[in-house]
């Protein structure tokens, strides 16, 4: 690792791939999307109809209440850091800032979100924001822009669903017949192939281009969206530059457009619709963009219609959508003289309201339905010059976008994400400026789709980008192929970095990769886990989730070490709506998932008097940590503290808290490096077995820097003659001791573990105020040789918090329990130019814990089925994997 510029302690740099903390150790940021509730205001969901059109008319909206309530914002983070998470990506929607109006933003909203960053602050969190949005708007079906951003265009949101232009949740199927309930699992994403999702993205990315004749208030609407769009998030950076206390110390970055589409852009026939799966699903009616120009003008239209099963999308038949005259077009009466009575815009002459924008730059004839050019978007119009939506339309974009941001915050992080599976264009290093991150999506489309973890799965994005000529190369059968080939594709878009900062894109990556959003569903099968199905058995079993995002984050492990924020965490996520938009449900944490009899023992959480609630003033560090948890009630926990008295918190009261209302907790909070000194080459973790190992390569230039800045790094205990450590979270969802068990889950806990125990070397632990805690069998820190050695004796920690050997190639190890970390120190060659690889392995001493200990409610049912034979029943063949108990399968 070269050598950092200096800077604050805290300070993160971007740096040989990699992220970089100050002292020089590789950083892995690993987090949640907080939060998907984000899209819509607090009493907004997007099923609910009431007020839904009334409030975006006068833009009297709210999203104070996002992403979490101030009252409840300390519980939250609390879990989160606990969950070993130390990055936020913190949506914000266009909406949120600016839906009064044009330029109008709300700053009670910009004041309450730093409130909230000072708390994610408090708890230890890094953030990069992300200017959030699906298919446009709520008011086309997904988030995003404000209302009136869809009127400046010409359109009426009233008719979009009369039109299918887009399909509202709030409306589903239609508005005279509401079943919201029963809006099927991403509907909403076939809006990116829709009349409002086309056309919107399109001028915001090329109306100079492809719609000259769209002027409002003196320039092109491109022009018009683009800078209020820049302006509304530059305006939200001056806040928080002005707030004093959270640049770079907590808010490290800026994401680009969640998401970006192409809209129409480089669209080879506007009379087809594309007969591969790309990244727009084909599910429910397809229309092709002729179509929709039709239906849009309220013409009768007989679509295709498509099913998706296991084996992807599948035509079924047809449906006749007749809109009855109503148009997705603004009547001229909405705007007497050219100007709008409320927003205040002028239109431009040229720009007529009530045809097609469309029809009115000839690219199809209204009366005839009869497409003039089809492929008007495939050329820049007037040559034969072929359209590069990347280069020419998303870049400067960017460059406006990210200028404007770094006007207040000079060193941003410049986290870019293009569209969904698609390279991103070279960016010149001027305008990245050393600091830069590529923030990718990957979902595991198959099981999104389905809401079941399947048998077999395919290599979507190698099929995507050409790798396979017919669509049976890129299947895969058995969990270990399936595996396999998630851990590939992230390895493919690990590689899309190298665009970033090198022109031409040569060598190793620049710039670090994160994976901005991966998840799974957790209302799979019908939502039997909230016990919908057979009569309720299986509630409160998520062994299939849990091995559908094991699967996906163990992708982000091995060689790729990734950086990850999971999607997502919603504080009021809900059985029946799920995150409380479209139906969609992949929050971590879900209320209604709280134990019985547990949930009424969460006593409030109590925060120092010190920390200041004033809008702009700069706050103290909470006294609340993960560490001073007051005590979490279990029915089995004898802690007991004063009322708002921090207290350190006993391991099986963190446990209980940290599994209350999770779902899948095995598989996301899971061990991994947090700090390394040098660069970790590969990590491993097997669920079933509850062991851990990483492999890193360590030489002379990973010389941590002074010991000034070793003490400015906050390690509790170090001496100032101590090397830097390499810093592991090690959860004990995964390795807690039999004496923490048994005091969270009482007897429901015994029997669960295998009780024999190799006695090894002795290890040592700190308690959170970072003293030396003696164990059953050590009385200080183990020091091991310099040099490895082909076996080594392990280290053993064992007493109420852990029960764990650690096997390191070499030099020593100490257990910061209470912070669930492992520090483990070495040496570092001075004079060898080649790198040196050097291992550490973590195990359960007494093998994984079974979930049952967890009070994770998987059914004996479950763990035969799922588990064992019902994994081999349905692949009809062998295929390695695990079952929720730790069965291995053979």
């Amino acid at each position: 690792m070269p050598r950092v510029p200096s800077g604050d302690a805290s300070f993160i740099h971007t740096l040989d791939g990699n992220f970089v903390d100050n002292a020089g150790r590789t950083l892995l940021l690993r987090g949640v999307n907080l939060s998907g509730s984000s899209k819509a205001p607090v009493n907004q969901p997007s099923q609910v109809l009431d007020g839904f059109w009334e409030e975006a008319k006068i833009g009297s909206e709210s999203f104070i209440g996002r992403p979490l309530k101030l009252d409840d914002a300390d519980e939250h983070l609390a879990r989160l850091r606990g969950w070993g998470f130390n990055m936020l990506r913190f949506p914000v929607t266009w909406e949120s800032l600016e839906h009064e109006g044009p330029g109008k933003y709300d700053y009670d909203f910009m004041d309450y979100t730093i409130e909230i960053l000072r708390k994610c602050k408090a708890h230890g969190f890094k953030v990069y924001l992300n200017p959030h949005q699906d298919i446009w708007s709520r008011f086309s079906g997904g988030s995003g822009a404000p209302y009136w951003t869809l009127v400046a265009c010409g359109l009426n949101p009233g008719a979009f669903s009369a039109t299918q232009a887009a399909i509202i949740h709030c409306e589903y199927p239609t508005p005279a017949s509401r079943e919201p309930a029963e809006m099927p699992a991403m509907i909403w994403s076939t809006n990116y192939g829709r009349l409002v999702s086309q056309t919107m993205f399109t001028l915001f990315f090329g109306g100079s281009t492809f719609a000259p004749k769209c002027i409002i208030d003196g320039v092109n609407i491109q022009e018009y969206l683009q800078t209020h769009f820049a302006n509304a998030f530059a305006k939200l950076a001056e806040r928080v530059a002005e707030a004093g206390d959270l640049l770079d110390e907590v808010v490290i970055g800026w994401d680009s457009m969640n998401e970006p589409a192409e809209g129409l852009i480089s669209w080879d026939d506007l009379n087809a619709y594309p007969q591969q799966q790309g990244s727009t699903l084909k599910k429910g009616t397809v229309p092709s963009p002729a179509q929709s120009f039709r239906l849009g003008m309220g013409q009768v239209q007989t679509l295709d219609n498509f099913s998706f099963g296991s084996m992807g999308p599948k035509r079924d038949g047809t449906v006749t959508i007749d809109p009855n005259g109503v148009k997705a077009w603004s009547d001229p009466s909405t705007e007497p003289g050219g100007i709008h009575p409320r927003w205040g815009w002028r239109r431009d002459p040229g720009w007529t309201l009530g045809e097609c924008i469309w029809a009115l730059h000839n690219v199809w004839d209204v009366q005839s339905g009869y497409v003039l050019e089809p492929d008007y978007f495939a050329h820049v119009p007037g040559t034969e010059d072929p359209v590069h939506f990347l280069h020419a339309f998303f870049l400067p974009h960017y460059a406006l976008y990210l200028k404007a941001i770094r006007a207040h915050h000079p060193q941003a992080i410049a986290f870019v994400q293009p569209p969904v599976f698609a390279q991103p264009p070279p960016i010149p290093e001027e305008l990245l400026q050393g600091r830069a991150c590529y923030s990718t999506h990957y979902y595991d489309g198959l099981t999104l789709v389905t809401r079941h973890w399947n048998w077999f799965n395919a290599d979507a994005l190698g099929l995507l980008r050409g790798k396979y000529s017919t669509q049976i190369q890129a299947l895969r059968v058995g969990e270990r192929a399936i595996r396999n080939s998630l851990q590939s594709q992230l390895g493919y878009l690990k590689a899309d970095a190298t665009q970033l900062g090198a022109l031409p894109p040569t060598g190793p990556a620049r710039y670090p990769t994160i994976i901005g959003e991966i998840g799974t569903p957790f209302d799979m099968d019908a939502k039997r886990s909230y016990g919908y199905t057979d009569g309720g058995k299986y509630k409160g079993d998520y062994s299939r989730q849990e091995r559908a995002l094991d699967a996906s984050l163990n992708a982000a492990d091995g060689e790729n070490c990734l950086n990850w924020t999971v999607w997502t965490y919603c504080p009021d996520s809900s059985h029946p709506w799920g995150d409380g938009w479209n139906m969609e449900d992949l929050s971590l944490w879900c209320g209604d998932d709280l134990r019985a009899g547990e949930a009424e023992r969460v006593p409030a959480l109590q925060i120092s008097s010190k920390m200041s609630m004033g809008s702009l003033a700069p706050a103290r560090a909470s006294t609340l940590t993960i560490s001073t948890l007051p005590a979490y009630s279990s029915p089995y926990a004898s802690s007991s503290v004063e009322e708002g008295e921090p207290v350190q918190c006993e391991a099986a009261s963190l446990l209980s808290f940290l599994t209350n209302g999770a779902r899948a907790v095995r598989a996301f909070c899971r061990p991994w490096p947090i700090a390394v000194v040098g660069t970790p080459s590969n990590i491993q973790f097997d669920i079933s077995k509850a062991a851990f190992h990483l492999t890193l390569k360590v030489n002379a230039e990973d010389i941590p820097v002074d010991d000034d800045d070793v003490l400015a790094t906050g390690m509790k205990g170090l001496c100032k003659d101590s090397s830097l450590p390499t810093e592991i979270f090690l959860p004990l969802v995964h390795f807690a001791s039999d004496a923490c068990l048994g005091k969270t889950l009482g007897s429901n806990a015994r029997g669960q573990v295998d009780d024999s125990m190799d006695i090894g070397q002795e290890g040592s632990s700190r308690g959170a105020s970072g003293t030396t805690t003696p164990r059953a069998y050590t009385s200080s820190t183990l020091t091991l040789p310099v040099s490895s050695q082909p076996a080594l004796s392990p280290v053993i920690f064992k007493d109420d918090w852990y029960d764990i050997t650690v096997t390191p190639s070499e030099g020593r190890v100490e257990l910061l329990a209470s912070e669930q970390k492992l520090l483990w120190f070495y040496t570092i060659p001075t004079d060898e130019k080649e790198d040196k690889e050097l291992t550490i392995e973590v195990r359960r001493s007494s093998g994984a814990i079974k979930a049952s200990a967890l009070g994770l409610g998987y059914t004996s049912e479950t763990r035969a089925r799922d588990g064992c034979a019902g994994w081999l029943d349905e692949a009809g063949l062998l295929g390695e994997g695990w079952c929720p108990d730790g069965c291995s399968i053979m």
